[in-house]
């Protein structure tokens, strides 16, 4: 296919320079020594830190690099889903993110071996049924009407689907995508196009019954429906800030010229707005109105729990700092359209969506909740809980965990054009305007 003349489609301007290879190596060693600093810090004990916080903060880290991930390859599912020309500019990093989860279960491997050396219980109450009765009768005879979904076999068949579904749906993706610059064919597009509907059930699937496992799962006793709805918001969230990230991180590089544009920028902050800020407090509003209106002690206790002590200002912080603040903020169509302040709104929903998955992980629901008679009586007991966002051992281990992503994006950018120049709909993108 034939580009227009003014656009630059060179290795100059489509293509990362020898700089990237030391950012990726530096990326790799700081990943690396901050995972081993963490790992290490926790088993002794930092910081005051007992064995089921360390691994519930590891838990978040971890979490925290794969929604990011996620997010970049229901990005890619989406676009074939919808055939929409206008992302082929900006798809590049959105496979960036996504090739991550080729390997990034290794990350979760420390998680499976617990279930193999008799600890997973320290992270999850329902591997230890007998230990759960002693502590817990009422919880335990819960726990055990759901034995045969709750159980480490199970857990592990499941983890395995998990991570080998993923690796295949950004392989196919990823694969396709770059063969496509080399020969052009209109094949790949219809194959992917075709394959991107049965892809976006197994995403949904997928990602809700992780949800399900490795976050509701910590407090095995409460359930709600729409919890894996509001996982998938995360993903979204973390995914597209991240791409918002990179492609303005590339275009102030120098980069893209004449390829991505403001359009490009203004959309991609549309679907943050859309989806990080929007639809992830339509469904946190809802997932907490039903539970309140029903009002059912299994239920209530877990959004209880994060209404005390510290619990209270981190839950306001989110309904400001993941909503009202960058609702306002990122409302009007100019701040979309620049990068400054696209880069700035990204990185702010980005440490929101940390907060989020730490508040979705981190808190203990009392084993005597259902005892009180009054809230107040509540707030009595557990009104100076800490929140333990003070540990440093949180930002040790996420910082390992998004320099290795960071790396792993790279590594697939190296190499490779940032944009598709051979994809069929590449002359709709660089055309592309919003109405």
């Amino acid at each position: 296919m034939s580009h227009a003349p003014q656009v630059d489609f060179s290795s100059k301007n489509t293509q990362l320079g020898p700089a990237s290879l030391v950012l990726r190596n530096a990326a790799v060693g700081i990943g690396v020594v901050c995972l081993g600093a963490g790992v290490y810090l926790g088993k002794s004990g930092a910081f005051n830190t007992d064995a089921r916080s360390f691994w519930k903060m590891y838990l978040v880290a971890f979490l925290f690099g794969l929604t990011i991930c996620l997010g970049g390859l229901f990005f890619l599912i989406i676009q074939f889903l919808t055939r929409a020309g206008w992302s082929v500019a900006v798809r590049r990093p959105a496979e960036a993110l996504a090739s991550n989860l080729k390997w990034i279960w290794l990350l979760f491997i420390p998680v499976l071996w617990m279930f193999f050396n008799g600890t997973a219980a320290t992270l999850f109450p329902w591997a230890d049924l007998a230990t759960l009765e002693a502590n817990d009768p009422g919880i335990a005879h819960v726990v055990g009407k759901k034995v045969a979904f709750l159980n480490a076999n199970f857990f592990l068949v499941r983890a395995v689907v998990y991570f080998a579904a993923w690796a295949m749906l950004a392989w196919f993706f990823t694969n396709n995508s770059s063969r496509q610059d080399q020969d052009g064919a209109m094949h790949r597009t219809l194959s992917m196009q075709k394959w991107s509907g049965p892809a976006a059930i197994i995403f949904a699937l997928t990602t809700t019954f992780a949800a399900v496992d490795w976050i509701m799962s910590l407090s095995p006793a409460w359930f709600s429906t729409m919890f894996g709805v509001y996982f998938f918001t995360g993903c979204v969230t973390g995914g597209y800030a991240s791409l918002a990230l990179i492609t303005v991180r590339l275009t102030r590089l120098g980069l893209l010229k004449g390829i991505v544009s403001g359009e490009h920028l203004q959309d991609l902050g549309k679907l943050l707005f859309a989806f990080g800020m929007v639809f992830w407090a339509y469904i946190g509003f809802s997932q907490y109105m039903l539970i309140w209106y029903a009002n059912l002690p299994e239920e209530t206790g877990w959004f209880l729990t994060r209404q005390v002590g510290g619990w209270l200002p981190v839950t306001l912080m989110l309904l400001f700092g993941h909503f009202i603040i960058p609702f306002v903020g990122m409302i009007s169509r100019w701040p979309k359209r620049y990068g400054i302040s696209l880069a700035a709104a990204s990185v702010w929903m980005l440490c929101f969506h940390w907060i989020d998955l730490y508040w979705l992980v981190m808190p203990e629901i009392p084993n005597d909740i259902g005892t009180f008679a009054t809230y107040g009586d509540l707030v009595a007991k557990y009104g100076t809980q800490p929140n333990g966002l003070e540990n440093p051992l949180n930002y040790i281990l996420t910082a390992g965990v998004a320099c290795l992503v960071t790396a792993g994006s790279i590594a697939y950018l190296q190499g490779r054009s940032l944009v598709p120049t051979r994809d069929p709909r590449l002359h709709e993108s660089l055309s592309f305007e919003n109405v």
